[in-house]
């Protein structure tokens, strides 16, 4: 075997080297193998997408691009209301929706003229058993404001003055009231021209010896004192005052400072007693700051002496003597804003008449404060006292 395999390599070993050649068939057959297509396909899109770009450049190229970093943020909690917000509209929130906002709120529904309300906590005042509104009552008008004599021009309107023949906007604003020799007690109810709803309510369902407070900021505060007027009521004016908190605790523009001196005391003055006329005196809102300080108190008081008006306190102010007439509240009857608890303060109210003579009590214009206060007060001479005005427990200085 060994012999046989030298005998090849030496026929083998002078001749050249076959001739390599490309067989067409072959190369033919192996590029009709699937594998191959697929992928000279994919090589072909390739370089279809290399020839573009090396052509007619980046199709992005041009379009602009930023890059931003974002952050969330925690919102910050709402700011606590200030007095004048808590003092104007956003105290009747939960009033807002008694009734259909295009009708009058306050419209009979029922016999008797009444109209039903239920409170949004559920509760209602009983009238004879029933949830019903007080009705309307008639009209028993007071002089139409102002009264020849009474004002003098001032920078922001109208001011009160004393009249050359001595009257007073203290005298002459005021409701007349003669004692019948019975226990008396008034009221005073406040806060109002802010709500259209409950203004109207007081004005045309509490009795017209029930007096009326106006806020100086409500839009339309002549006319709104006219009704009151038209409808029996005398009227007074807040004043608002400095008190613990402020200025947190704002009761808004032109608030009579514990700081403030004499002539910003007029100023202030001047610019809230110009808002309207017909007033026959001021009530405070607020103020147990101001009310400490003597300079403050002392300009304040000669202001509304020097014009002849009035000043009744809510209490907060019971120790300060002046302005050309004086009263002090005994107590606040809404403190408490549920229908039991006004009732109680009435009642305890009248109680107080009836030992002292005479008692006045102050409230706000909560729709639940008129409903008891329009039933209570219907009820007060059947019990043997008489319901009086507010001036009427206003007494001069020295007297």
């Amino acid at each position: 075997m060994f012999a046989k395999r030298q005998s090849v390599l030496a026929a083998t070993a002078g001749a050249p080297p076959p001739r390599a050649g490309l067989n067409a068939a072959a190369v033919l057959a192996v590029l009709k193998r699937p594998p191959v297509i697929a992928g000279l396909a994919g090589l072909a899109a390739l370089g279809s997408a290399a020839l573009f770009l090396a052509v007619l450049g980046d199709p992005t190229a041009g379009v602009p691009t930023a890059r931003a970093q974002l952050h969330r943020t925690t919102p910050e909690a709402p700011p606590a209301p200030t007095g004048l917000e808590a003092f104007s509209l956003g105290v009747f929130g939960p009033y807002q929706d008694l009734a259909d906002p295009n009708a009058d709120p306050f419209a009979a529904s029922g016999e008797g003229g009444e109209a039903v309300i239920t409170l949004p906590d559920g509760t209602t005042v009983s009238g004879s058993g029933a949830a019903v509104a007080a009705p309307r009552l008639a009209a028993r008008p007071l002089p139409v404001a102002p009264i020849n004599g009474l004002t003098q021009p001032g920078p922001n309107g109208l001011l009160p003055r004393i009249a050359p023949d001595g009257r007073t906007p203290a005298q002459a604003y005021a409701r007349p009231f003669t004692p019948n020799g019975k226990p008396r007690v008034a009221l005073i109810v406040g806060g109002l021209g802010l709500n259209a709803v409950t203004t109207r309510a007081a004005i045309e369902r509490l009795p017209a010896e029930v007096t009326l407070s106006f806020v100086p900021y409500a839009e339309g505060l002549q006319g709104w004192i006219n009704l009151a007027r038209a409808q029996g009521h005398e009227v007074l004016i807040e004043i608002p005052m400095e008190p613990s908190g402020y200025p947190d605790n704002d009761p808004g523009p032109q608030t009579l400072l514990n700081s403030a001196g004499p002539d910003d005391i007029t100023t202030r003055m001047n610019w809230l007693l110009g808002r309207a006329t017909g007033y026959f005196g001021v009530t405070n809102y607020l103020g147990d700051r101001f009310v400490a300080s003597d300079e403050g108190m002392n300009a304040f008081l000669g202001v509304l002496r020097q014009k002849g008006l009035a000043f009744i306190d809510d209490g907060t102010a019971r120790r300060r003597p002046g302005a050309w007439a004086r009263g002090t509240a005994d107590s606040v009857i809404d403190e408490v804003q549920t229908p039991d608890a006004v009732v109680a303060r009435l009642n305890a109210l009248e109680a107080a008449a009836r030992s002292r003579g005479s008692a006045l009590g102050t409230g706000f214009s909560y729709p639940v404060t008129v409903e008891a206060a329009a039933r209570w007060t219907a009820g007060l001479e059947a019990r043997g006292l008489q319901l009086a005005p507010a001036s009427a427990m206003a007494a001069r200085s020295g007297r």
